[in-house]
């Protein structure tokens, strides 16, 4: 497997640390990971990125990265410009873009917003993000709100060892031990609990599971996609997920100018369960 290195540079979001595999001078490729998830999400797959400088960096309030200010939301606009941030701050003005879920989300914002500093979209399970109806927009911003008041009643939920840590991010999200081990890994900070008995705790900031403030409407989205000029490669898993049913993710291929769409039998990490498949998928289509 292999082996990523620890990175970090300063930004106006903080420190932002990641994973690099330390190809210094080679094509850049920026990948961004899920949603609750960190850079270990690439470990997998890495070999495949052998020939790339690939950079995998938490995202603000993920991992080993910066947790936002009181006063700062989360939001996929957020999101995309940290990650710009990181390139800034290494330097790059173009590069491959490599996103899976949220991180995918992300990396079509970029990209829409950004044309000239992408040259290829790498896409798992993500064209563009989750959209909403407009008469939807007080009820989201009620809950939003309400969300936020009752944060601070919150505790963290503190595991008595690393394997129960694993065994729960196996039950929310169907992943085998080995790759929720290295999601979890990177993923949890040892703490003091009350009883002076030590454990971990997530170390992803709370604020990440509220409800979104404002989503974009499915026309709004329709409109970022259709304006990404990349080169696009969508490698989706079926069955698909409940939010992005196979219809509509067809429908939204169909926008890009320059997009190819591959479906693997798979779930929602397949990169990370299944690296060979969708790793020589990606790497032919860089190559191309």
């Amino acid at each position: 497997m292999t082996t990523l290195q620890e990175f970090a540079v300063d930004s106006v979001f903080g420190r932002l640390a990641g994973l690099r595999n330390g190809h210094i001078g080679a094509p850049r490729l920026l990948a961004l990971h899920g949603w609750l998830d960190n850079a270990a999400s690439f470990v997998p797959i890495a070999p495949w990125f052998e020939g790339f400088d690939l950079v995998a960096p938490d995202l603000p309030g993920h991992g080993a990265s910066a947790h936002l200010p009181p006063a700062a939301d989360y939001t996929l606009i957020a999101a995309a410009r940290a990650a710009l941030a990181v390139a800034d701050a290494l330097g790059w003005d173009r590069f491959h873009v490599l996103g899976h879920s949220l991180g995918g989300a992300t990396a079509s914002v970029i990209a829409a917003a950004t044309p000239q500093r992408v040259d290829r979209l790498l896409l798992i399970e993500a064209l563009g993000s989750l959209a909403e109806p407009e008469d939807r927009v007080a009820a989201r911003l009620r809950e939003a709100f309400a969300g936020q008041a009752a944060l601070a009643g919150k505790r963290l939920r503190v595991f008595g060892d690393i394997a129960t840590a694993v065994r729960a991010r196996m039950t929310a999200n169907g992943l085998s031990e080995p790759v929720a081990r290295l999601l979890v890994e990177r993923g949890v900070a040892p703490v003091r609990s009350d009883d002076s008995q030590g454990g971990f705790v997530w170390r992803s900031d709370p604020r990440l599971t509220l409800a979104t403030a404002i989503r974009m409407s499915e026309a709004q989205m329709r409109s970022l996609i259709a304006a990404i000029e990349s080169p696009t490669c969508m490698v989706w898993a079926d069955p698909a997920q409940p939010y992005m049913p196979d219809e509509l993710r067809r429908e939204r291929a169909t926008l890009l100018p320059r997009g190819e769409m591959h479906v693997l039998a798979g779930t929602h990490h397949l990169h990370m369960e299944q690296p060979r498949e969708v790793g020589e998928l990606l790497r032919a289509f860089l190559g191309g």
